[in-house]
């Protein structure tokens, strides 16, 4: 490791750029001096990692039902370290002295003189706790690294500092309360105990992979229901292993005696602790790995029984997919323009962080503005199969792949505005998911990058005035889809002039009324900066293609959301300036109903025909325009009517009623 600044052993606070193993990365010293605070862990794939600097965390894949760590609100993943994460029991002996336990990453005893790190790397992919003992001469650190093929990679390591005296370490390492598959979240948050009661939890002893699963599904049904999929963890780097899945033998360990493998354990939370022993000469290290993994079949978990017996080269396979998956993080940031090379290493590295975060929410779009055919034909089927019908056999013409532009003019000559529409709506977006964390837990996110057979899959999800703002920063680096961000923005908002809450792939969604949640607001809609949003993505529009907007001004191809609430009358809202909204739920079971037999279509609005209704660009622009100059009072703003709140307005229509000067 290289620093570009010597790092001491004081408490103070201090942070710095290094080199660690041969990545860039922020070092922060002394981070434990520090208020704690949640850190993202991203990947290329579709891991998901949120960890506190104490130590505690969250983590699975795709989204949070598929938990290998429990997913919890951030003020819960504070006070997890030592119950759920990461866990490190060391009784350390050199000769001529007694053996001392050392536990790192805990304040059990303030006494001990020891200096603690954290470190990052710039690509946001890996993190690193790292703990040296001056007394003992050891330095313990441990990372979490990300591999699409294997999981989650748990690298640990024991350092002795001390280059004339050898040492000899007792471990017990590894991961708390991790979670058995198929283990719903709204069970993981309200009935813990009762998943635990079905939890199986076994270890193959050939290899020391542990298999933690379910005896069945949770259900109160009386007929059997088998669960299929387990979570997997898996040692790599250790001689004469054993595996512990209790804290049972703890106080054995702590006072020297030898543990016993657990093989098998039912119907109590679960753990992964390996057992070892290790002789470190003077200036050696010893490093080993756990592998984790969520949702696996019994075939996965066969085969990779099989390969760790089999691949003798495995230690390699595990570091190349690590830094295969780091150099496509680093690409897929690079399309959206993510690189830059300043003087300011600080500047630099909080461009990449922005851009980083930016695409997680909006996607970055693939194959450099080529259309896959086969996933256009799937995007037009789910969202209309009417069209879909018409058109399957054109559409098997255009081959495998067709430009953007050629697609766009050719579905103009079919002479069908549905046709046309879907072509402009369709966005090839990946690495997109909902704003969601733990800090957020209301916002259910899912990172859908491949199908259950591996292929890949194009998705984005959003909240309305969240992806749009990072659609706008997007389209500096992919211009030529603004022409169908714009026809995406328009396409979604209502014959009233607002817009739903929620903007996905396969269509839009609102809020519908929840009395019996306190979080709930009831229901609105949410108009933040919508008039402000459209204007910037038409001004980009036209300083990229200025001939591209006049000629949409006047094509009918555009759609209305049908969205069933209902603006009271004017006396109403007089009388009660709070409540300014029906939810119609006759009509809302009409749009359940039409949706099913038309597709996802069926939540825009519909003429007497059945068939989605119409407009030109130019009327789209002109309903918000005229649904503000409505509302408009003069030298005070424009009146919201919404229930849902404007943020950040000066002027206090924060709660979705009131005089607001930002929409103005």
């Amino acid at each position: 490791m290289t620093q570009t600044q010597p790092v001491t052993h004081a408490s103070a606070v201090s942070g710095q750029f290094v080199e660690f193993d041969g990545v860039d990365m922020y070092q922060i010293h002394a981070f434990d001096e520090m208020p704690p605070f949640l850190m993202s862990i991203v990947s290329d794939s579709d891991h998901w990692m949120y960890v506190s600097t104490r130590g505690g965390l969250a983590a699975g894949r795709v989204e949070p039902g598929r938990s290998l760590f429990p997913y919890e609100t951030d003020d819960r993943l504070y006070r997890a370290d030592g119950l759920t994460g990461p866990f490190t029991l060391l009784r350390v002996t050199r000769e001529g002295l007694d053996p001392v336990i050392w536990e790192p990453f805990t304040d059990r005893d303030k006494t001990v003189p020891r200096s603690r790190n954290l470190y990052k790397n710039l690509i946001g992919d890996t993190v690193v706790f790292e703990e040296t003992r001056d007394d003992l001469g050891l330095t313990f650190r441990y990372q979490w690294s990300t591999s699409d093929r294997f999981g989650f990679i748990r690298t640990s390591t024991v350092v002795n500092n001390d280059p004339t005296a050898a040492v000899t370490v007792a471990i017990l390492d590894g991961l708390l309360n991790v979670m058995p598959a198929n283990v719903p979240l709204s069970l993981q948050q309200s009935s813990s105990t009762l998943a635990e009661a079905y939890r199986r939890n076994e270890v193959d002893p050939a290899t020391g992979m542990a298999i933690f699963s379910l005896e069945s599904h949770i259900s109160d049904a009386a007929e059997p229901v088998e669960s299929l999929r387990a979570n997997i963890a898996w040692p790599i780097g250790l001689e004469d292993v054993k595996v512990v899945l209790t804290k049972r033998q703890l106080g054995d360990f702590r006072r020297g005696e030898v543990l016993e493998n657990e093989p098998l354990t039912k119907g109590t939370r679960s753990h992964y602790l390996l057992n070892a022993t290790i002789d470190l000469e003077g200036g050696a290290a010893k490093t080993w790995r756990i592998v984790a993994d969520v949702h696996q079949s019994q075939v996965a978990v066969q085969s990779r029984r099989e390969q760790i017996l089999e691949d003798s080269d495995l230690e390699n396979s595990i570091a190349a997919d690590i830094e295969r998956g780091s150099d496509q993080l680093h690409s897929l940031i690079a399309t959206a323009d993510g690189e830059q090379c300043t003087a300011d290493q600080m500047a630099t590295a909080h461009h990449y962080a922005n851009t980083l975060f930016n695409c997680m929410r909006g996607g970055v779009f693939v194959a450099n503005g080529s259309v896959a055919i086969d996933d256009l034909t799937r995007f037009i089927e789910h969202r209309n199969r009417a069209v879909h019908r018409t058109h399957a056999a054109w559409l098997a013409t255009l081959g495998e792949r067709v430009s953007r532009r050629e697609l766009l003019d050719k579905a103009a000559e079919r002479s069908d505005p549905d046709l046309e529409r879907l072509c402009h709506e369709y966005l090839p977006l990946t690495f997109s998911r909902r704003h969601g964390d733990p800090s957020r837990p209301w916002n259910m996110f899912a990172i859908k990058i491949r199908g259950e057979d591996g292929s890949q899959l194009l998705d984005y999800q959003g909240n309305w005035r969240d992806i749009f703002q990072n659609w706008e920063a997007l389209c500096y680096s992919f211009p030529n889809y603004l022409e169908s961000i714009v026809a995406k923005f328009v396409n979604a908002s209502t014959v009233d002039g607002f817009n739903p809450y929620r903007v996905t792939r396969d269509g839009i969604d609102w809020e519908v009324p929840e009395p019996e949640n306190p979080w709930s607001n009831n229901f609105g809609y949410w108009g933040d900066h919508q008039i402000i949003y459209l204007l910037r993505l038409l001004e980009g529009l036209n300083d990229f293609y200025p001939e591209a907007l006049p000629a949409m001004l006047n094509r009918e191809v555009f759609s209305y959301a049908d969205v069933p609430y209902r603006l009271k009358p004017y006396d109403a809202i007089l009388r009660d300036s709070k409540n300014t909204l029906d939810f119609d739920h006759d009509h809302a079971g009409e749009i359940a109903d039409r949706t099913a037999i038309i597709g996802s279509d069926g939540r825009l609005l519909v003429g007497q025909d059945g068939k989605v209704a119409h407009a030109t660009l130019a009327e789209k622009l002109l309903v918000p325009a005229l649904a503000k100059l409505g509302n408009l009072v003069v030298d005070g703003g424009i009146w919201m009517n919404t229930q849902r709140p404007e943020w950040n307005d000066a002027n206090n229509a924060l709660v979705g009623y009131g005089s607001s000067m930002v929409t103005l």
